[in-house]
């Protein structure tokens, strides 16, 4: 059965409506080429992380605005919102060290972001340079078992059915432990600002080849 959540293609055709944009115009103000925004557009082809910078830098949007669909309704005061998630209708995110589902992305301006991540990374070297960004996060492990490193503690092993909440602004890497290929994890990262999103997403674009999949 067909999800009816809206894909990337909806969502660039939607914006690029709004704005009174021919493909033309928008390939011309984006700098992405019109038959690339085609297929986009008819959810024959994806972008890769750079792209979608571009997109957000050149037409002076947020990158969460590329992953929401526009609300007219919206108010400044939300009460009694719900979303149902489910990994079918997640964003993925798939970077040399994570593959990460994002749900309830329709919900937008969210002060806590949920997301199922799989972990592939066997080491710090191989993971790179810690992390950081704005709030806190909590991770529990579902399956296999992480190695927590940060640059204020020694390293932990989370067992699965265990979970471990810390400052994202401490720069931390989450790698798989000893005798598992691999950890799957779920959490929450939570951040007063309204721009979380967009802080999570301009991480993925420091990982080479890392790729948004809808």
């Amino acid at each position: 059965m067909k999800s009816d959540k809206p894909t990337l293609g909806t969502l660039l055709r939607g914006l690029r409506t709004r704005n009174d944009w021919t493909l033309k115009e928008m390939s011309e103000r984006s700098g992405i080429p019109v038959s690339t925004l085609s297929k986009v557009e008819h959810d024959r082809l994806t972008l890769t992380y750079d792209k979608l910078l571009q997109l957000s830098q050149r037409l002076n949007i947020r990158m969460s605005e590329l992953f929401a669909e526009e609300d007219p309704q919206e108010a400044a005061a939300v009460t009694g919102r719900r979303s149902i998630g489910s990994q079918d209708r997640a964003i993925r995110v798939k970077t040399n060290n994570y593959d990460y589902f994002y749900l309830c992305t329709e919900l937008r301006r969210k002060r806590m972001i949920p997301l199922v991540t799989r972990i592939r990374a066997k080491s710090v070297k191989e993971f790179g340079e810690l992390v950081r960004h704005p709030g806190e996060e909590f991770v529990y492990v579902i399956e296999g078992r992480m190695v927590v490193h940060t640059e204020y503690y020694d390293p932990i092993v989370i067992e699965a059915g265990e979970s471990i909440y810390l400052d994202s602004s401490m720069g931390h890497a989450y790698v798989v432990g000893e005798g598992c290929e691999e950890a799957l994890t779920i959490g929450v990262c939570s951040a007063a600002e309204g721009d979380l999103m967009d802080s999570l997403m301009s991480l993925h674009g420091e990982e080479p080849g890392g790729i948004h999949e809808l």
